[in-house]
């Protein structure tokens, strides 16, 4: 997960990075469409064998991709 967040950090516009720190955490659902698609695609979270899934102790590609969402805004905090 670390190195998902890492990637992010890396291709997110800097307005964007200041976006969702600026985020309540609460609020962190509203990245899931946008966000949490692009993530659930660039890193195959769709593929049952990703070895993101087992770091993040889900088979689910949503729940993978929201608690990348999550780390990438406790990152940026």
């Amino acid at each position: 997960m670390a190195q998902a967040v890492a990637g992010l950090l890396l291709v997110l516009e800097e307005k964007d990075q200041l976006t969702i720190a600026a985020m309540d955490p609460n609020n962190l659902i509203d990245l899931h469409v946008g966000l949490g698609l692009a993530i659930r695609n660039a890193y195959d979270l769709h593929n049952p064998d990703n070895p993101i899934l087992f770091e993040c102790a889900t088979s689910r590609p949503d729940d993978a991709a929201r608690f990348i969402i999550h780390a990438l805004w406790q990152r940026l905090q």
